[in-house]
């Protein structure tokens, strides 16, 4: 089951989809309404008989599926995440080899919810930074008790230039203007061991041409989600929930830097797709 948040004609409205090319607006429901239920699923079902409205999916204007959420993020979850970060930081290159190793994951804020790009919106690079890539990552959305309801497609966009310089840079790498992307669609009531299953994919487009493609495996996640949440939920509180990212298996070659005008189409599978176009902030 997916739910998206869209625009309507009299502000932000949930909905959920039914087949493949149709919304079911959910009414008034908010998305931690419907996170904060016993059963989502059941809760969902339950709105949509209710307000009985469909419309196409392509007449849609997507919103991020964010209301009140912060968005974290967690790092060097996979192998090659591990592996680029060491490389692209001299000096802190021992530090990734230790969290990758470590009990405790690298956890870190990255999004205030009115700052995340939705689909099709743009995401942005710094104009003080030369080495700038998009990172796709599976995102956990998290209920108000830290319990897995669901699933969404992030981007944490990253300069990585300023990151290598110093780790204690992290934040002015990770946290700027467009930096975060969800969306388009929650994914309900998948299981981890289903969620395992799925593919993520990039590609990057400029001018019309393919200039990266890349995938990996939920799979390769080193660590577990209940894991990462439990780490998340411990001494904070978070009353709307949160989304949390899971690091990300796809790095482009160190020669590579995203420009303006791309595209970043960011696919998993079990989910959708999520595109967004590249802008200097």
């Amino acid at each position: 089951m997916k739910i998206c948040r869209f625009k309507g004609p009299y502000g932000p409205r949930v909905g959920v989809v039914e087949g493949s090319d149709t919304v079911a607006d959910l009414g008034t429901a908010t998305l931690r309404e419907i996170l904060d239920a016993p059963n989502p699923a059941d809760h969902i079902r339950h709105l949509a008989d209710q307000t009985r409205l469909s419309m196409p999916i392509g007449n849609l204007e997507f919103l991020p599926p964010v209301e009140h959420q912060e968005v974290w993020a967690a790092g060097v979850t996979y192998q090659r995440s591990k592996t680029a970060r060491m490389e692209e930081s001299q000096a802190s290159a021992s530090l990734y080899d230790k969290v990758y190793e470590a009990p405790r994951p690298e956890l870190f804020f990255k999004s205030l919810p009115e700052k995340v790009i939705g689909h099709r919106g743009n995401v942005g690079i710094r104009k003080d930074a030369k080495w700038n890539v998009p990172e796709p990552e599976l995102a956990l959305v998290l209920n108000a008790q830290g319990k897995l309801v669901g699933y969404t497609i992030g981007n944490d966009m990253s300069s990585r230039d300023i990151e290598g310089e110093n780790a204690l840079y992290l934040p002015q790498a990770k946290v700027y203007k467009g930096s975060c992307a969800l969306g388009p669609f929650i994914n309900i009531g998948a299981t981890e061991e289903e969620a395992r299953t799925w593919t993520i994919k990039l590609q990057i487009w400029r001018s019309g041409q393919q200039v990266f493609a890349g995938e990996t495996s939920v799979a390769q996640i080193k660590r577990t989600f209940g894991e990462l949440a439990q780490y998340l939920f411990r001494s904070q509180e978070f009353p709307n929930g949160a989304v949390l990212l899971t690091g990300t298996g796809i790095v482009p070659a160190d020669d590579f830097t995203l420009a303006a005008a791309d595209k970043v189409m960011i696919e998993i599978s079990g989910i959708g797709a999520l595109t967004n176009t590249v802008a200097v902030v």
